[in-house]
């Protein structure tokens, strides 16, 4: 063992992922004494083993999908010839490029700056990384990602048993997969494994189905139009896994005869959830006040925990694991870790999630939850008659915009339908630019365009909110 490397810092960065390195950008740029540490492979969980993998997949089962359904137009195309090794190498390959300019931006930082290694905390300020470098920091960051969580049920799977992470490591398609969690990753992988011809059941423990639309209309037609293209059970019944030679075994009550059945599959994926990566940190430590789940109590307006000089940022926090979140909260960590002792709340975009299945899903604004704790009005639109989406043949969906009664004010929107990516953004510039339903029903709006469905209900939404008697406002005294 070599001599203990002793270092001085006034910001040290535990986790290279999205919210670290831009927390490490953010602080060096109030001062040169920051450090950067991780422990594994560089690259971001998004680039390796998230989202662009992830659409990757997506995009072969569309292709396939649309040779599928060409009939519709009068176009008659031979069933689809799906190479699983081809479709895999694509995935491998172009995944591999996203990860390299990760990679490449993050062994540019000079390498004083880099550690490799697994930090833990000694006390407050103090860090040892694996067995080399102790590390003395006047302010620290905590960004060290999360990890798929594994339910005991499905431990004796052994190779059986795959997480998201594995899926892009296949050279080829397997022949069945079972899929536990109908939530963003689940939906997404299960049916684009579906649509490129694996044999796919997806089911849910909890009963509940995509828990962010709550049980609003749009969450109840998005599982029937699920349920309509592949065996989908949000609450199955009758559970039992047993390894079974090179495939797994899976009894359960089938959701439509309601009787038990038996069904071999060669995987199980999991994505029932993620799990912070705080075990390895040693929190015990700290002087820091820990949650049920061993995650530190933060402001999430400055991420700091507590008054302490830590911060922590990223799907760590367990608040929003999506990239841009990770990212603008790297961002505020790293400038009130920075300029500590001023710490100032940060200033964070109006919400916006997409769920990249088909049709997509995306959630703007408000969330189901806090809507449900004041008064809304709804504006509706179905895809199934909007001109745009027939002509494409894609008018599957629907489509909620909510409003303030009172003042008109756009709260939210939950949608299922085509093109929700783009839609979605639409409508988050929307929120956090404040504007009313009236103020934007006066956007330009072309023919014949899918956002025609928009001005649709926001107009359904602008006649109930002229409807609603106004609240008078209170005189001040």
């Amino acid at each position: 063992m070599g001599k203990m490397q002793e270092r001085n810092v006034d910001v040290a960065v535990i986790g290279a992922g999205s919210a670290g390195l831009n927390v490490f950008r953010r602080a060096r740029a109030h001062t040169e004494s920051v450090v950067l540490i991780e422990g594994g492979p560089y690259g971001t969980t998004c680039a390796r083993v998230g989202c662009m993998p992830s659409k990757l997949l997506i995009a072969a089962a569309e292709a396939a999908h649309d040779i599928k359904r060409a009939h519709g137009f009068g176009v008659h195309a031979e069933p689809p010839v799906i190479n699983g090794m081809e479709v895999m190498d694509r995935v491998r390959h172009e995944r591999d490029r996203f990860v390299g300019f990760v990679v490449e931006d993050t062994e540019a930082i000079p390498e004083p700056h880099r550690i490799r290694g697994y930090a833990w905390f000694l006390d407050d300020h103090t860090l040892q990384v694996d067995d080399h470098t102790r590390i003395h920091a006047d302010r620290i960051v905590i960004a060290t990602g999360s990890t798929p969580s594994i339910l005991p049920m499905f431990e004796g799977l052994g190779d059986r048993l795959v997480i998201n992470d594995d899926v892009f490591s296949w050279i080829d398609l397997p022949e069945s997969v079972a899929v536990f969690g109908p939530g963003v990753i689940g939906l997404e992988l299960g049916q684009a494994l579906h649509r490129l011809g694996v044999r796919m059941r997806m089911f849910g423990l909890s009963g509940r189905f995509l828990r962010a639309l709550g049980n609003s209309e749009v969450q109840e037609y998005a599982l029937r139009q699920f349920q309509s293209e592949f065996p989908l059970d949000p609450g199955v019944k009758g559970l039992s896994l047993a390894r079974c030679g090179q495939q797994v075994a899976l009894r359960f009550i089938d959701r439509e005869s309601g009787g038990q059945v038996e069904e071999l599959f060669d995987y199980v994926l999991v994505a029932t959830g993620r799990t912070p990566n705080v075990k390895g940190l040693a929190l015990e430590n700290t002087s820091l006040a820990l949650d049920a789940k061993g995650v530190p109590e933060y402001d999430a307006t400055t991420l700091r925990c507590g008054k302490s000089h830590i911060f922590i940022a990223g799907d760590v926090n367990n608040d929003l694991p999506l990239l841009h979140e990770a990212s603008d909260e790297g961002c505020i960590a790293g400038d009130n870790a920075g300029r500590f002792p001023q710490v100032q709340p940060g200033r964070r975009r109006s919400p916006l999630s997409v769920i990249f299945s088909d049709p997509q899903v995306a959630m703007v604004g408000e969330s189901w939850a806090h809507l449900q704790k004041r008064p809304y009005v709804v504006g509706r639109v179905s895809f199934e008659g909007q001109g745009r989406s027939r002509v494409m043949l894609k008018n599957q969906g629907l489509m909620h915009v909510y409003a303030d009664p009172a003042s008109g004010q756009f709260l939210g929107a939950q949608i299922f339908g085509p093109q929700a990516e783009h839609l979605g953004h639409l409508l988050s510039w929307a929120h956090q630019q404040q504007l009313t339903i009236a103020q934007m029903l006066e956007m330009p709006f072309y023919h014949p365009v899918i956002e025609e469905g928009l001005r649709t209900a926001l107009r359904d939404a602008k006649t109930q909110v002229q409807a609603t008697p106004a609240i008078p406002l209170r005189k001040s005294a």
